[in-house]
């Protein structure tokens, strides 16, 4: 096995903070199917006899079946007020009752503006000591200057750290923000002991709904997606805290053949859009076994005979991903726990989402150090990116 004692990158020092509101699922559900009812009966092309209860009943059925149950996903957090209550003329986005759309993309953009630099002034109000490097991931919004730059620019930290953005890759988009990090990492100078690169994940996934499409995909992504923040250090291994942190020992990314379409994200008149193709976890999950192999023969494990102790750190695309790599990678329960308890407690948080796993383990005292921990993520293209890392 490679030796991780020094020199190696390392994530740790997590923080987490919560969206302004949080919500039961099965209270979303019913929220959601009442929002699509008062969307349909406001299109113009809405019949004079329509029938606002039997239509919510058919929404609810339609959820019922297509989306994610308060058994998979117990709740989930967003940062407008919306989903709270029915009053639709004071919805920030959603007054589906006059414009069936919802707001249009510059309005959400507003939203996310301020939303992400609230978040990212939370995660670091207790932090005075600027990073080398920031890199700000999110694929739910684009403003400039950024939320990190407008933070770096507020603390004074303009001479000290340079802002880079990781943007627009979707749910695997940490794997390839630690490995710019750790790029960072490895050039800069050895003398230089105090280096450190922060990484900042603001995902405000719920600003993209669309409220007078009743299709079944989007009732899927509408009912699994949510908002969620969430910073973390890459550091050399020396300078980590035992016990506190995860080593990064390999890592491997795939654009599988002919899957361009099968997931997608793009900027639409009214927010960010998602096609998501049904046979998407059986495309990932024939990929996985041996792009899992490859990551153990390059960190020098034994594959399989180090599965056993391996705790696995798969992003939640929906309860389904979980299933298929389950039982593609032939995983114990005890092995994707940590996947499915953040699925339950916070729903999708697209590129947020694997590092909060990671932020359980790290906490954990049922993982041990010395515990290999490999992640899988997956987005458009269709990509999957995967990393074997240690905790430390």
């Amino acid at each position: 096995m490679r030796d991780v004692s020094s020199g190696a990158a390392c994530l740790t020092h997590f923080k987490s903070t919560r969206p302004q509101h949080e919500a039961p699922q099965g209270a979303t559900l019913d929220w959601l199917a009442q929002m699509h009812t008062v969307a349909e009966q406001a299109k113009p092309s809405c019949p004079p006899d329509f029938d606002p209860a039997a239509f919510k009943v058919r929404m609810r059925k339609l959820l019922q079946r297509c989306g994610c149950s308060p058994e998979k996903i117990a709740t989930r957090g967003y940062e407008i007020a919306d989903g709270q209550h029915a009053v639709w003329s004071e919805m920030a986005i959603y007054d589906v009752a006059h414009h069936a759309d919802g707001a249009g993309s510059h309005a959400r953009t507003e939203v996310f503006a301020r939303a992400a630099e609230a978040a990212i002034d939370r995660l670091y109000s207790e932090d005075d000591t600027p990073p080398r490097d920031l890199l700000h991931v999110t694929c739910t919004g684009y403003t400039s200057p950024s939320a990190a730059q407008r933070l770096v620019a507020k603390r004074g930290w303009g001479k000290q750290t340079r802002v880079t953005h990781a943007y627009h890759m979707g749910c695997y988009a940490s794997l390839p923000a630690v490995r710019l990090a750790t790029g960072l990492l490895a050039r800069a100078p050895a003398s230089d002991g105090s280096h450190r690169t922060d990484i900042v994940h603001n995902e405000i996934c719920t600003l993209h709904m669309h409220p007078a499409d009743h299709s079944p995909e989007q009732l899927v992504v509408q009912s699994l997606f949510a908002d969620g923040h969430v910073r973390y250090s890459v550091v050399r291994a020396e300078e980590a805290p035992p016990g506190r942190c995860l080593a990064v020992l390999a890592g491997r990314e795939e654009i599988l053949p002919d899957s361009a379409d099968a997931m997608t994200w793009a900027v639409a008149d009214h927010g960010m859009r998602m096609t998501l193709s049904r046979d998407v976890p059986a495309r990932i999950a024939r990929a996985a076994r041996e792009l899992v192999g490859s990551l153990y023969e390059d960190a020098g494990l034994s594959f399989p005979a180090d599965m056993a102790k391996t705790v696995f750190a798969i992003h939640p695309g929906g309860p389904k991903v979980i299933d298929v790599m389950q039982q593609a990678l032939e995983l114990s329960d005890a092995q994707v726990a940590a996947s499915r308890g953040v699925l339950l407690r916070y729903g999708n948080m697209s590129s947020a989402t694997l590092p909060h796993i990671w932020m359980r383990l790290v906490e954990g005292a049922d993982v041990p150090t010395s515990t290999p921990i490999v992640s899988l993520a997956f987005g458009p293209g269709l990509t999957v990116s995967a990393a074997l890392m240690m905790k430390m």
